[in-house]
């Protein structure tokens, strides 16, 4: 069994943070002793991967490992690979506790795993007391209307039991955001407490509306003489329509901005909203209007691609 932390876990130094959880759920999934009883290796991979998690966990401490300042128990540096095998062989060394589990997010299920296996096994708990833990949290995903998260609404998840479960969404809930819903998870174990439900949002797209932030942006179809003339025009936002101030001279492209017109979230100032101008041509050209162009471009031609080069 490796007695570098890194080589534990599978991975090198240039791995990130994530990597390393994910690396260390991994093998306690497949390693931990309670799921794989009487098994020497599982047990000696599961204890090396537990103590190289404790010590990378840790931003600082990675870091000054990695420097060669502490040894893999934490300690100051001294002879490296023998405390780290040392300590990884401890009988001591408690690697049936949670230690490390409680910011992992879904570990609770590797517990669930080990639970009904010794339940299935006729066992009364972790050295024959009774068992008392939290329930396994749950993950659902849930498909929402563009207008339900910006304004927030309240949605029903049908779950597999057949039971159903009120989602609250958040004024301002963003696409993929996870929203936490505590004591709706799986039933705990004797005493202990429910595990918690975690629901992640996708946001359907709208006809009108996209969002950068916490700003809504609209595309605005303006006509010829709004454009040259300026003028107030209906412009829908999340709230209702309003009337936007059209400047003389607009052109397609430009933005204009009505501010706190954008989404509202708890605890922050409401975003903007970005209208984008589109000057959109009649659907036919008339001969009149085709004669006044025609006389206008005589005496008052002008080339807006002045200056381009191919």
């Amino acid at each position: 069994m490796s007695t570098d932390p890194y080589e534990a876990l599978g991975l090198t130094k240039s791995a990130t943070d994530k990597d390393i959880k994910k690396a260390y759920r991994k093998i306690a999934r497949e390693s931990h002793p309670d799921l794989n009883p009487g098994d020497s290796t599982a047990e000696a991979k599961f204890k090396a991967a537990s103590v190289a998690y404790d010590l990378l966990k840790d931003p600082e401490q990675r870091a000054r490992f990695d420097r060669g300042e502490i040894d893999a128990t934490g300690a100051e540096q001294q002879t490296h690979r023998q405390y780290y095998r040392d300590y990884a062989e401890q009988p001591g060394h408690g690697y049936h506790s949670t230690h490390g589990y409680e910011d992992m997010g879904d570990m609770s299920d590797i517990f669930a795993d080990i639970l009904r296996q010794r339940q299935g096994a006729g066992q009364a708990g972790f050295g024959g007391a009774n068992i008392n833990a939290r329930g396994a949290d749950a993950r659902y995903s849930l498909e929402i209307d563009f207008m339900e998260a910006a304004k927030g609404s309240k949605k029903r998840i049908t779950l597999p039991s057949g039971d159903n479960l009120e989602v609250k969404i958040p004024e301002g809930t963003a696409d993929g955001q996870t929203i936490r819903l505590r004591g709706k998870g799986g039933p705990g174990y004797g005493t202990g407490p429910r595990g918690d439900a975690y629901v992640t949002i996708s946001v359907r797209d709208h006809a009108i509306f996209s969002r950068e932030g916490n700003d809504i942006l609209v595309t605005l179809p303006i006509t010829i003489d709004e454009a040259v003339l300026g003028g107030k025009v209906a412009t829908p936002t999340i709230d209702g329509s309003v009337n936007l101030t059209i400047p003389k001279g607009a052109n397609s492209g430009q933005t204009l901005r009505l501010r706190g017109r954008g989404v509202k979230r708890a605890g922050r100032p409401a975003g903007d909203q970005k209208v984008i101008l589109k000057i959109v041509s009649p659907p036919k050209i008339d001969s009149e209007l085709e004669s006044f162009m025609q006389e206008w471009r005589k005496n008052h031609a002008y080339d807006p691609r002045k200056g381009m080069t191919s």
